[in-house]
């Protein structure tokens, strides 16, 4: 196996790895945000309660999340050492703003929401906790607005050559605000907020299915459906936004991900398909015209085929295809899913249906296998380029790395993660199993006034 498959290989196993926390802690700082904000409206005990138990789990995700991202930096310098050189500049600063403007707001208050129940007060704590949910979102931010970069450079010019040759930022907004970065955001966030949603839903699912933890279990499955209902019908809106400016900015990642071949009006849109890459044909269902229409708004518009892109420069289509496929296919089953349990819950039939109440407790797979098909379906289709039009992902390797330190670092770090996937899901499933706690269904505050009203009245 060659360097560069090998040095590929794992940092797409990192990545993917890692890409399993992220989504969950950016989801559930949001429902954090609603669940904590319905306490101080309704001053209802249960949502205090809903507010401490998903505070531990999102504490959790967020540990784990943090120890597997170390890691990528690390791969930049010493596998892709060429194209941190290349990249340095930009993707260096969208990283620096990652520490400042998300990380450093993130943990700054991280403390204050775990450790600050009983030692600041309830509108300070709801601070803390939306400015921690924000950290999240702006992580995503600047992560999202590196890698569109690497899909749509803007805002920039090359200097040097040959080997020196690397990329300036020219125009700073210009690189935040790249052809394909609002459209990328959008889509990313939103599809995280529904991997913390329907997380909330499969454990309210889990306790109605052992008839533990009625109210708390039920209140859980309503605000995480009505969260992951809203961002499922949302990502249809930003994915096919997303998906009209790959036609326009990065034609050959559109064609592998339909296997379209030649270019035509009336390009059909595959439902489901496999593509023949040697013979250049992809059998299937599909569409006629629709893949025009979804892509330019017009069904007679012609798309651009594979047939048109140089052979070295077509991604692995079949791969790319399939990935894809998946990815829309579990985004339509989030809805069906969505739209049956909201109609069970309306209708008072959610707690007697133990088939639905499975799917609720299934769900929370779906998000991930959409997030990590849809993230590689975004990296493989724009193989071969590292950077689109710029650098081959062949030119970004470290020069002096061998095949050797690469598997025995794969080895180690293999081992190292599936410790840390073993320790995640032990500790998550210890704090679903023991449930939330009977003594945070008060609310703390107004203990601690009705215990200082005598003392303000007699000093009175």
């Amino acid at each position: 196996m060659s360097t560069e498959l090998l040095a590929r290989a794992q940092f797409a196993f990192t990545i993917s790895f890692h890409y399993l926390y992220p989504p969950l802690s950016i989801g559930l700082g949001l429902l954090l945000v609603i669940v904590e904000g319905l306490w101080l409206k309704t001053r209802n005990p249960l949502y205090h309660q809903m507010a401490r138990f998903w505070t531990k789990v999102f504490a959790l995700t967020f540990a784990i999340g943090v120890a597997t991202g170390i890691v990528m930096e690390f791969e930049f310098g010493t596998n892709w050492a060429t194209y941190s050189r290349y990249v340095g500049d930009v993707f260096g600063s969208a990283l620096a703003a990652e520490g400042i403007f998300a990380f450093f707001l993130e943990s700054g208050f991280l403390a204050v929401l775990l450790f600050g129940w009983d030692k600041v007060g309830p509108k300070m704590h709801f601070f803390a906790t939306t400015m921690v949910a924000f950290g999240a979102h702006f992580s995503a931010i600047w992560i999202v607005v590196a890698n569109s970069w690497m899909q749509t450079p803007a805002g920039y010019h090359i200097v040097g050559e040959g080997l020196t040759a690397r990329a300036e930022i020219t125009d700073f907004w210009a690189l935040v605000f790249n052809p394909s970065s609002m459209d990328r955001l959008s889509h990313t966030v939103i599809a995280a907020w529904q991997a913390g949603a329907w997380l909330m839903a499969s454990v309210g699912a889990f306790y109605l299915l052992r008839k533990r933890h009625r109210d708390f279990a039920l209140a859980s499955v309503k605000i995480g459906l009505s969260v992951a209902l809203v961002g499922a019908l949302l990502s249809l809106v930003t994915g096919h936004s997303s998906a009209q400016g790959v036609a326009v900015n990065q034609p050959a990642k559109l064609a592998a991900f339909e296997g379209h071949w030649e270019t035509a009006p009336r390009a059909p849109l595959h439902v489901i398909g496999w593509v023949d890459e040697k013979n250049e044909q992809t059998r299937g269902v599909a569409v006629p015209g629709l893949l025009s229409f979804l892509a330019h708004a017009d069904p007679n518009a012609p798309v651009t085929g594979l047939r048109d892109i140089p052979p070295d420069e077509r991604p692995p289509v079949n791969f790319t295809f399939q990935l894809f496929h998946l990815m829309v296919a579990v985004g339509f089953a989030m809805i069906a899913l969505a739209l049956w349990a909201g109609w069970a819950l309306w209708r008072g039939r959610l707690e007697h249906s133990r088939l639905l109440l499975g799917c609720l407790v299934a769900s929370v797979l779906g998000p991930q296998i959409a997030n990590q098909a849809g993230w590689w379906t975004a990296e493989v289709g724009r193989q071969p380029w590292i950077v689109w039009k710029l650098l081959r992902t062949s030119e970004g390797l470290s020069a002096v790395v061998s095949a050797n330190l690469i598997i025995a670092s794969m080895v180690m770090f293999t081992i190292v993660y599936l410790l840390l996937f073993a320790v995640f899901v032990f500790l998550l499933n210890e704090k679903i199993r023991h449930g939330p706690d009977d003594a945070d269904l008060v609310d703390p505050y107004e203990n601690v006034a009705r215990q200082l009203g005598p003392l303000k009245g007699g000093a009175s």
